[in-house]
């Protein structure tokens, strides 16, 4: 909203020398956000004064074009020319040479002489063009960046101004004046008016304030005026869409006469364009008092006027001259032809004031701002009406915003004022809120007196009556935000002053800190980032497809999914079952791109629904639940636990002179799984596996204390071909929350030993259908507790091993805790456990 200081000097007591930052600066201290300054003098400066074409001579150029050659006298005559400087004639008048041919001789125009900055940091100057030296411009609104009108100059009395010659035009149109312009939250829409703001100025000033509503003199009907009918039998959440319906009516006015100056000058310093008269005057009224108005071109309305919902397939050109398809849930005006009008947002084209209108009706009613907001957004009909509407109108203002236009249409387009006077209204009474004893005090921590208290609340309009209790407050009309006790508490430390509430700082609990699980997921990711994996944040939407995929082992089945009741793509209208879909996601897109050796991994959550999805009851307003209510609700919720997955696509490293990275291959998944497992000191086992998403003989199961909690592996091919991913990408995911609880309190290192260490490898031939993960469990267990470490270093298959069979080779590692072993020791221990190995699985050394 921006506020012409001039305007609202009319209203508050803003010092004279007071600058729009000084206001700003005093709005920021009741809660108003600054946003910016308007100066129309800090793009324009200079001589620019009223002249008068003395003579206009018209003269044909080389290139074709007609142009005037013109004398301006820019002094009275007789008058001393006081400005000096290059190209300035003291005798007070200028030769310049014009363009336009909208101009007459004696006609008194806008004159910018040699020393004036115009917009665009255009500069005037003496200067040569056609034959003559142009001392000046004569010029249009547009140039002087008052207006759009670029067709001819501005001639004065076409704007009903006939001032005397010399006249500085920046102070006849009001250009030294400034506006500070501010934000409006939801919640205070009444500051959308001077009459809102300079009750706010007055309040951080503590200065007194002038309520322009006051200034009107409400006139009584001397006849009913149209007839007026709310028929709204469909309203949303059970609340009227209009309760209160006020029309004039104003004849005889001249739709043609210009807008004066100072209304012109003050409509565009707020942000909004002169159109026509009483397109201004409408403006006008809703700038200053924040009641929308609507003017109807009084002869081309059927009938008296109907306020409804619009019925199936009605349609209405607005006046933007489109025509729109009407929603049952549109709030129209009607008459006898049917919509003329979606209410609060726009009217229609067929009753539209033009400049052949000499009798005008005009509407100042109010709406339900539900109503408003969605007609808004349905038909995207952004307007200065609807904004004021979706966040709440005075509805007590109507009357008075009619009066003030039927003033100034009589005032300013020569109108009659007819007294033909409709008020239709069902307005609830004003509603009644209980502050109680020392609430405040409490709330906000600071011992506000009753004086303070009664004095805030007193200035934003409310009436107070003190009672045994506490304070009954009777809310302002126009501020409908304010509904319970902690809506008042806030209005009085704003008002009393934000900076009266002391700071203070809470002290930390002592032996608090990161949650046992915060820590450990600090711990998994930082693991992983620390192995040279990239984080990435995903977006958890997927489709049922990829959740039946990736959300299960088993090829076919379908997964329950929780599903958007508002999907910002049809298409990805789940909640994932799984991370790696949009991690994969990630990895296409990027390789799209081409970024093709990636290590990529996510933590997040998933959703898995249970046997109740969401709850069909729900808790009233304003109590706490039960504890029954509460638990249906959290039955509700779905499961959600938070899973790790990792993908890796390409190689390890950039290829390099004389180096050939390796590529990413299933072992790194595996090693991603065994680093968050590490990390946690969790048991993990690794075994062969199988799952839908995941190659045929390339994938392991990840368990906990024999529950499978993870994948780890090779994608399958077709998968990658589908979702166009380089071959042989690998992935894992896991548990990771299982995985957190299966891990001990407290993770103790190991101490280093410093006895030597004893090595030997042993190479086993088994069965093809052998397991290496058993093979090597079985070693570990033959081996007792001299076996520090044991790990598989080789399988073949091939010349010397026998059809069906293969070799399994691994490094055995022992120590002793207290002495140096023998190589018997560690030869019979080593001899020990493939005896068992034998024993389990018929191995043999090779």
């Amino acid at each position: 909203m921006r506020i012409p200081l001039s305007w609202l000097r009319e209203y508050a007591q803003v010092p004279a020398d007071a600058t729009a930052e000084d206001v700003m600066a005093d709005l920021v201290k009741v809660g108003l956000e600054e946003e910016d300054v308007h100066r129309p003098s800090d793009e324009l400066s200079g001589p620019i004064v009223v002249g008068q074409v003395l003579s206009l001579v018209k003269e044909e150029a080389s290139n074709g074009k007609t142009i005037n050659w013109c004398q301006v006298r820019v002094v009275p005559e007789g008058a001393e020319q006081t400005l000096t400087g290059k190209g300035i004639d003291p005798s007070g008048v200028q030769g310049i040479v014009c363009g336009a041919h909208n101009f007459v001789e004696g006609d008194k125009v806008v004159v910018t002489l040699p020393g004036a900055v115009l917009p665009g940091n255009f500069k005037i100057s003496p200067r040569k063009t056609y034959g003559h030296v142009s001392a000046g411009m004569i010029a249009s609104s547009r140039e002087l960046g008052i207006g759009e009108d670029h067709d001819g100059i501005m001639v004065l009395s076409t704007l009903g101004l006939d001032p005397e010659l010399g006249t500085d035009v920046m102070e006849l149109f009001g250009l030294n004046d400034q506006a500070a312009e501010i934000n409006v939250t939801p919640d205070r829409g009444y500051c959308f008016s001077i009459r809102g703001v300079a009750r706010e100025y007055a309040l951080a000033t503590g200065t007194e304030f002038v309520d322009p509503a006051s200034k009107v003199t409400v006139a009584g009907a001397q006849a009913p005026g149209l007839d007026i009918t709310l028929a709204d039998e469909a309203p949303i959440y059970g609340v009227p869409g209009c309760d209160r319906f006020v029309t004039r009516e104003v004849t005889g006015i001249d739709a043609t006469a210009p807008t004066p100056r100072w209304m012109a000058s003050r409509l565009q310093l707020a942000g909004v364009r002169s159109i026509s008269l009483p397109v201004d005057i409408s403006n006008y009224v809703m700038l200053e008092l924040g009641q929308p108005l609507h003017f109807y071109d009084a002869d081309k309305l059927s009938g008296g006027i109907t306020v409804r919902r619009a019925t199936a397939g009605e349609k209405l050109v607005t006046l933007d001259a489109k025509e729109r398809e009407l929603s049952v849930e549109d709030l129209l005006i009607t008459d006898a032809s049917g919509p003329i009008g979606i209410a609060g947002v726009m009217g229609g084209a067929s009753t539209e004031v033009s400049d052949t209108t000499t009798r005008v009706l005009i509407e100042a009613a109010h709406f339900d701002a539900v109503s408003i907001a969605r007609s808004r957004r349905r038909h995207k009909l952004p307007s200065e009406a609807s904004k004021r509407f979706e966040r709440g109108v005075d509805p007590r203002v109507a009357a008075v915003a009619a009066q003030r236009a039927v003033d100034l249409l009589v005032e300013l387009a020569g109108g009659t004022e007819t007294r033909n006077i409709t008020d239709v209204q069902d307005l609830a009474p004003a509603a009644q809120v209980l502050l109680p004893e020392g609430f405040a005090q409490r709330l906000i921590g600071v011992d506000y007196s009753d004086a303070q208290i009664t004095e805030a609340l007193t200035g934003i309009g409310a009436s107070v009556t003190r009672t045994a209790e506490g304070f009954a407050v009777q809310v302002p009309s126009w501020r409908p935000d304010l509904a319970i006790k902690e809506d008042l508490v806030e209005e009085v430390a704003r008002i009393v002053g934000y900076d009266q509430i002391p700071a203070t700082l809470p002290v930390a609990p002592p032996g608090r800190g990161l949650t046992r699980s915060q820590s450990q997921r600090r711990r998994v990711l930082q693991a992983l980032a620390d192995a040279g994996l990239t984080e990435v944040l995903c977006y958890p939407f997927v489709s049922t497809a990829q959740n039946n995929t990736f959300g299960t082992a088993n090829a076919g089945t379908e997964v329950p999914s929780v599903a958007l009741a508002n999907p910002i793509s049809k298409e990805f209208g789940f909640l994932r079952t799984s991370l790696l879909p949009q991690l994969l996601e990630t990895a296409r897109r990027n390789n799209g791109r081409g970024f093709r050796d990636l290590a990529l991994y996510e933590g997040g959550l998933v959703f898995l629904p249970k046997e109740q999805m969401g709850s069909s009851v729900l808790p009233p307003l304003g109590a706490k639940p039960s504890d029954d209510v509460l638990a249906n609700l959290f039955d509700g919720v779905p499961h959600q636990p938070w899973h790790v997955a990792s993908v890796f696509t390409g190689h390890e490293a950039a290829a390099g002179v004389d180096f050939t990275p390796r590529a990413w291959d299933w072992a790194d998944a595996i090693d991603a799984a065994r680093t968050v497992a590490d990390v946690l000191g969790a048991p993990l086992q690794v075994a062969q596996g199988s799952h839908q998403a995941f190659h045929p003989g390339r994938v392991a199961a990840l368990s906990v204390n024999g529950t499978v909690i993870g994948y780890a592996g090779e994608l399958h091919p077709q998968l990658l071909k589908d979702a166009d991913l380089p071959a042989r990408t690998c992935a894992m995911e896991l548990d990771a929350e299982a995985l957190m609880a299966a891990a001990p309190a407290v993770v103790v290192a190991q101490p280093l030993s410093t006895q030597p260490l004893a090595t030997q490898d042993v190479a086993l031939v088994v069965d093809q259908e052998v397991v290496a993960g058993d093979v090597l469990a079985a070693l570990r267990e033959g081996a007792g507790e001299l076996l520090e470490d044991i790990a598989l270093f080789d399988v073949y298959t091939g010349t010397g091993i026998p059809e069906g069979k293969k070799s399994l080779a691994f490094g055995l590692r022992f120590r002793a805790a207290d002495r140096t072993l023998t190589a018997d020791e560690a030869s019979e221990a080593r001899a020990a456990a493939v005896s068992l190995a034998a024993e389990r699985f018929g191995a043999t050394q090779r």
